[in-house]
């Protein structure tokens, strides 16, 4: 992630969105050095198994649904340049049974996020492992849950397969490494700021393993929304739901996510969840599980 640090509607046409993704990329070029680092970071939908993709493997443990979400109006499934501001407070979405907690750190359907903390805090995924694809990442930020990093393999095969480069550029963070990075942020442009570019720590992505950012083997545009131009990202977009993976920050659904347009930070949900994701036009993991929007901390 990013700017935390998803998936149904479509990246802006470069001759549409470039005015808005230059604004976007000069705000987020003061803190690009940390950007890197940054958390690249609410309840109800139905049984699916979070990947149908042969290579992933084994998912958490179905858990009970618990009931009531609130509400999400499904957005249109065709590409738009740039949506109205949506509802700060989503409508409910007709998404799939729901089969995995919505909780859980070790579930694929984990929603967290400005109002939803991770629990426990100082959550360490038990299964990190470094995935065989190119990295330009080193340490822990080269790791990834075992599901996770299953599903990155196929995934970047199959855009080698097409002639796309793509990097793993920054995976798991780890509680203290996310606390040191968003202080970073504190220290030199001050909290409210802080809370636009950086996850505050125990509120990231990155510290489940079921997220990472991705760079263009080109080099270009890391960490910066012109990444949707980019082949990596192009290609991502279009095809990370056939191995689980939405864009988890869409194109003008801050008010919604609380992070602005991450086209680098993809999200595992599973190959069903993304696809149904997809066709219903549905853009938030807080509208699809029907859970509050986050724009800001509580």
């Amino acid at each position: 992630m990013c700017h935390d640090c998803s998936p149904g509607i479509a990246a802006p046409k470069a001759s549409e969105g470039a005015t808005s993704r230059r604004s976007f990329a000069r705000f987020l070029a003061a803190g690009a050095g940390l950007t890197v680092l940054a958390a690249c970071t609410p309840e109800a939908p139905a049984p699916v198994p979070p990947s149908s993709a042969s290579a992933l493997a084994s998912s958490p443990a179905a858990v009970t649904p618990t009931p009531t979400p609130e509400s999400t109006t499904a957005a249109p499934a065709t590409e738009v340049a740039a949506p109205a501001e949506p509802s700060p407070t989503p409508s409910p979405s007709s998404a799939l049974p729901r089969q995995f907690s919505l909780t859980d750190p070790a579930s694929p359907w984990l929603v967290v996020n400005k109002h939803r903390p991770l629990a426990p805090a100082d959550y360490v995924p038990a299964d990190l492992v470094t995935p065989a694809v190119a990295i330009s990442a080193s340490g822990e930020a080269s790791l990834l849950n075992s599901t996770t990093a299953a599903a990155a393999e196929a995934m970047f095969a199959a855009a080698a397969r097409d002639g796309v480069a793509m990097v793993l550029a920054s995976g798991y963070r780890s509680y203290s490494t996310q606390a040191a990075t968003y202080n970073g942020y504190v220290a030199s442009r001050g909290q409210a700021d802080a809370d636009t570019a950086s996850a505050r720590p125990g509120h990231s992505e990155h510290q489940t393993g079921w997220a990472f950012d991705i760079a263009d083997g080109n080099g270009v545009c890391g960490f910066q929304p012109c990444l949707a131009d980019q082949p990596a990202g192009v290609w991502a977009k279009a095809n990370g739901h056939r191995f689980g993976f939405v864009v988890r920050y869409p194109w003008m659904f801050h008010q919604i996510t609380g992070y602005y347009y991450e086209p680098w930070h993809l999200r595992y949900i599973g190959v069903e969840a993304a696809t149904d994701m997809l066709n219903r036009g549905i853009n938030t993991l807080e509208e699809y599980f029907g859970v509050e929007a986050a724009p800001g901390y509580l």
